[in-house]
């Protein structure tokens, strides 16, 4: 198993960047998940919000494997405690296939993206800017990694 991200957004602001880098430095390399950022829907004054979230969606859709097991950041996904999320991350070990956590761009995933994911996830009921999501989210994977080790970082 492999994680992979899947981000909308590039040219991130440097404490996003910075915050991502932490984490992910500090995960050993089986649990490192590749992050591939994709462009953001060019928004213009008369476009929709449906239109610029199903092109981000064909770019994730297009960067999916048939066989992935796919978790899409939703906020009206399932929220899980950090145990249950450590014990999420210990099936997907066990299950095999690589894993791509999906982050949307300024209006979420499309519905198609949602259709795709074998779960939802949720990491708060708030709205989160989807930059603050990829350190929230790797965070969140280094802390359950810790958990699942028996590493003091989670008390």
């Amino acid at each position: 198993m492999k994680l992979h991200i899947l981000a909308v957004g590039t040219k991130m602001p440097s404490w996003v960047s910075e915050g991502y880098a932490e984490y992910e430095k500090r995960l050993p390399r089986e649990w490192k998940p590749a992050l591939k950022e994709l462009a953001v829907a060019r928004r213009g004054k008369s476009g929709a919000v449906a239109q610029y979230c199903e092109q981000e969606g064909q770019q994730i859709l297009a960067n999916l494997p048939a066989s992935a097991h796919v978790v899409a950041l939703d906020v009206l996904g399932k929220a899980y405690s950090t145990e249950q999320l450590s014990e999420r991350m210990a099936r997907w070990q066990m299950a095999g296939p690589d894993v791509y956590l999906l982050i949307g761009g300024p209006d979420g995933l499309s519905p198609e993206c949602l259709s795709r994911a074998n779960e939802r996830f949720s990491l708060s009921a708030l709205t989160l800017p989807h930059p603050l999501v990829r350190v929230v989210l790797i965070e969140q994977l280094y802390r359950g990694w810790t958990l699942l080790n028996n590493h003091p970082y989670h008390k």
